[in-house]
């Protein structure tokens, strides 16, 4: 059964803890933009990170992948920065190619998508950093 991420700390920790492949959709070849930064940290923390990007081949030397569907294993979390009206679309994507929790960045909330990964038995945050709540749960981790 999915949980809905924002309520319970202690799910998220277990969440972050249990995870190893994180597909990062929207993430940008710009290292002006959060999602490539936020991308990178994850990757340094130890993370599989798959950059999904339509518009873009690669970043930073490694391949970027047109959708959730083409990346080459499972997903443990897509994390989303996209704006909100397309959030529930990767939602369904997510459900497609059995992904385990959907994290939509900071500003990216939509009832509808949070209710249809709750019903398809996904984890789901929305409008919460995810590298925020790495630092802030596993401070001692990331700065040890």
């Amino acid at each position: 059964m999915g949980q809905n991420l924002n309520l319970d700390e202690q799910a998220r920790r277990d969440v972050l803890v249990n995870s190893t492949v994180i597909a990062v959709v929207g993430m940008s070849d710009d290292p002006m933009y959060a999602s490539y930064e936020v991308g990178k940290y994850l990757a340094q923390v130890g993370y599989t990170v798959y950059p999904v990007n339509p518009t873009i081949e690669e970043i930073d030397g490694e391949r970027t992948y047109p959708s959730l569907a083409d990346v080459p294993e499972p997903i443990d979390i897509v994390d989303v920065f996209r704006k909100p009206m397309y959030l529930a679309g990767i939602v369904d994507e997510a459900i497609a190619v059995g992904a385990k929790t959907v994290w939509g960045q900071e500003n990216v909330h939509d009832d509808e998508a949070v209710r249809k990964a709750l019903d398809a038995g996904l984890n789901i945050a929305t409008n919460l950093c995810i590298r925020s709540e790495h630092r802030r749960l596993f401070r001692n981790m990331v700065e040890g």
